[in-house]
């Protein structure tokens, strides 16, 4: 049976169930790092220009050489905030550690309110303290005097995959509910409503936890050192001109080898990026629009399972092989377009994977009929003469070792010729497969053989079967086909007998294949010889 006669039924079926799978590879992840690799494969090398308002201030080596060990008193960091407020920076990040009172001169933190106040538009970072055995997780804030005076704060979590590489970030987060904006959105400062995935499951929010919302993943602008940069000293000095300055939106973060937070992101696997930068690529992706979300759970499951059941399918159909050919490549372009088209990335692992399978089995298959097709007859299904000879020459060698008796019969339709004369080819067709169903039905075990070599020549051979038990089975042979009433068109029936020729030998290294068939050719003219509809039996012995 080829696909394409499959019935319809079982086609859906079989869809449904490799859809199936697919749907559950893709809902829990089994392929994500096939995932990633596509997708890191897919923005690596899609940059963009990065917002021009937006600027780093980087504490960096040559900071720290010019003002001394880090970390610095928080009145450096006042007075480089009026030097921002002075220059008229739009807004401004000052991702530094605040979460304890200075405890050798309460005046700095003082210092740092005032200066923060004078401001009036900075942002300052919340830090996630994850839970460690007994402890719970919690919220590092900026002290109270120094928090009271921001603008905004921003949580400052960052997203790192298994594979270490940083490709995404909750939007919002925090302890009990995600209240917080990530520190890129709250640089941004945009409005309207969050991009990115829902928590699945917020009713199970507990006021102890770490909860997250609006996932996205990060549209990074290049690689490290893609956004304009000043160095801190620089700036805390005057040496960097003011109008260099005016209308920015400026992150203040570390940069120096060290003490920055150092990431793996997908537009680079050899340099390191700092938080700094990775805050900055956030921000200035929300400024863009340039934000690239994950198709839901739902309908990435969805679409896996329809993709794969869908080549499935397709495979039961004619020109399978084209099938094969176009649905790996097509499922790699529909996840592109839709990246690099509609911002959306839909992981194509799972189903890349289930077409694989897919095709692989059905190339399994499609070999095996092929095998199958070349060892057998067309018309009845029956081995053809290559695979009786081949079958004949196995089973005389495994006589000869086991000392075992092998026949052979020989099979002929008596008057073949006259009846496809009388009624036509076609109706001529339908006695060889009656007849052949019949010949079949008589080759019980699995290693009995039944041929046709053409014409109306059939084949049956018989292992470890003695002469008695070979002439059995031509007996009931006959007597069935002599019952048998076969269609021969315009409603008329017509009979049919059989002549066939038996030959038994216990296999010698003296004999050969040929030695057989020659032998039952022999019989089978006897048969024919003595009136046809009957048999001849060559069993060795005298007479």
């Amino acid at each position: 049976m080829t696909p394409l006669h499959l019935p319809w039924p079982h086609r859906l079926l079989l869809a449904a169930l490799v859809g199936a799978l697919a749907v559950a590879a893709s809902h829990w992840q089994w392929f994500w790092k096939q995932d990633e690799a596509v997708y890191d494969a897919y923005v690596g090398g899609w940059e963009y220009p990065p917002d021009a308002r937006l600027l780093i201030v980087a504490i960096d080596d040559n900071s720290l050489q010019q003002l001394g060990q880090w970390p610095w008193p928080r009145g450096t960091h006042a007075r480089l905030l009026d030097r921002l407020t002075d220059a008229r920076a739009e807004r401004v990040v000052l991702d530094l550690m605040l979460s304890e009172p200075d405890r050798q001169d309460s005046a700095q933190d003082a210092e740092l309110a005032a200066a923060i106040r004078r401001n009036g538009n900075v942002v300052l970072p919340v830090l996630a303290a994850p839970a460690s055995g007994p402890r719970m997780a919690e919220e590092l804030l900026p002290i109270p005097l120094i928090a009271a005076n921001a603008a905004s704060l921003g949580h400052s979590d960052i997203e790192v995959d298994g594979d270490g590489v940083a490709r995404g970030l909750y939007l919002t987060a925090g302890i009990g509910s995600p209240h917080w904006p990530a520190l890129g959105l709250a640089l941004a400062d945009t409005r309207g409503p969050l991009p990115g995935l829902h928590d699945p499951q917020p009713d199970l929010a507990s006021p102890y936890q770490w909860r997250r919302d609006h996932y996205v993943r990060v549209r990074y602008a290049g690689p490290p050192e893609r956004f304009p940069q000043v160095s801190y000293a620089d700036v805390l000095n005057g040496e960097v001109d003011p109008a260099l300055l005016r209308g920015r939106r400026v992150l203040v973060g570390t940069t120096a080898s060290g003490i920055a937070p150092r990431l793996l992101t997908p537009t680079t696997r050899e340099r390191w990026m700092s938080g700094s930068e990775y805050q900055a690529n956030v921000a200035s992706m929300l400024l863009a629009d340039k934000v690239i979300n994950p198709l839901p759970s739902a309908w990435q499951s969805a679409l896996a399972g329809v993709l794969v059941a869908l080549c499935c399918l397709l495979l039961t159909l004619p020109r399978a092989w084209l099938i094969g050919v176009l649905a790996l490549p097509l499922t790699l372009l529909l996840s592109f377009v839709l990246l690099r088209a509609g911002n959306l990335w839909f992981a194509p692992a799972a189903a890349l994977t289930g077409m694989l399978a897919v095709l692989l089995a059905w190339t399994l298959w499609r070999v095996s009929a092929w095998r199958r097709q070349a060892n057998s007859d067309a018309l009845t299904g029956l081995g053809n003469r290559l695979r009786f000879e081949q079958t004949l020459q196995a089973e005389h060698d495994a006589g000869r070792r086991s000392g075992r008796p092998l026949s052979l019969v020989l099979i002929d339709v008596d008057h073949f010729k006259r009846h496809n004369d009388e009624f036509g080819h076609q109706a001529g067709d339908t006695v060889l497969r009656r007849i052949a169903q019949e010949i079949r039905a008589h080759a019980r075990r699995p290693r009995d053989m039944a041929a046709r070599f053409g014409g109306d020549e059939f084949a049956l051979i018989l292992p470890d079967t003695t002469p008695e038990g070979a002439v059995q089975v031509v007996q009931d042979l006959v007597a069935r086909a002599q019952g048998l009433e076969i269609p021969a068109g315009r409603g008329a029936t017509t009979h049919i007998t059989l002549s066939a020729g038996v030959f038994t030998r216990v296999p010698t290294p003296g004999t050969e294949p040929r030695h057989f068939f020659e032998g039952a050719d022999a019989a089978l003219y006897q048969a024919k010889a003595a009136g046809r509809n009957g048999y001849a039996a060559d069993d060795g012995g005298p007479g």
